[in-house]
């Protein structure tokens, strides 16, 4: 088959997963592009963190145009859904795999997956975890297309939307605990939007990562 992959950010994390994926998936013609107007069409195309919207156009070049989305789908709709989910305590991400329609994370429903993300799993532990999925949900479309039957977004349940993060979401505020402050630090993008706070006027970023020496000290 013919599969295209779009990734409009050439600095997103989740590039590097998908140029490996590109490699162990050599049974088909897969190639990535990070601009809309690069696509050629063919059989299969994934959106993956991607912020562009696809017009009909484009869709109409491909005969399965699929996103992946990180929340149980149709609640969660919007930005960084994992994120806000994790901030308010979730460890079982579900990432739903959708047809792409015109009104946003409103398509048809191919598959769901549950990723476990443990409550001190750091940023790019995060990402390993859900970028894995996503690429688990991408050979599940590629080696089920042809009996897969999608299905509506449920109906009876009232959809709920994420805002999309800025900068200034990854401010702390010191006078909280680092206790309380864990979640906020271990989401935040350490390359691109590191947690941030001011003391006397001073801007100062903060970052974690996990000690080689695990041992408690002891008084």
């Amino acid at each position: 088959m013919n599969i295209s992959v779009l990734c409009d950010s050439p600095n997103h994390p989740i590039l590097p997963y998908l140029i490996r994926w590109q490699a162990d998936r050599s049974d088909h013609d897969v190639h990535i592009y990070n601009r809309i107007d690069q696509l050629p069409g063919g059989d299969i195309l994934f959106l993956i963190s991607c912020n562009t919207i696809a017009k009909q156009e484009t869709l109409s070049l491909y005969q399965y145009v699929l996103v992946t989305h990180a929340s149980d789908l149709p609640l969660g709709r919007g930005w960084s859904p994992h994120v806000w989910q994790l901030l308010a305590g979730s460890t079982d991400i579900c990432v739903s795999l959708l047809e792409a329609a015109d009104k946003v994370d409103s398509g048809r429903i191919w598959h769901k997956q549950i990723c476990r993300i443990p409550r001190i799993a750091l940023f790019d532990e995060i990402n390993r975890i859900l970028f894995q999925t996503e690429i688990e949900l991408m050979n599940y479309a590629i080696d089920n297309c042809d009996n897969i039957i999608p299905q509506p977004q449920d109906a009876s349940i009232t959809p709920t939307y994420y805002q999309k993060r800025t900068p200034k979401d990854s401010q702390l505020d010191i006078s909280q605990s680092l206790e309380s402050l864990f979640n906020q630090i271990r989401v935040a993008d350490p390359h691109r939007y590191p947690a941030f706070f001011y003391l006397d006027g001073q801007k100062f970023t903060l970052t974690l990562s996990k000690a080689e020496d695990n041992t408690e000290l002891s008084c």
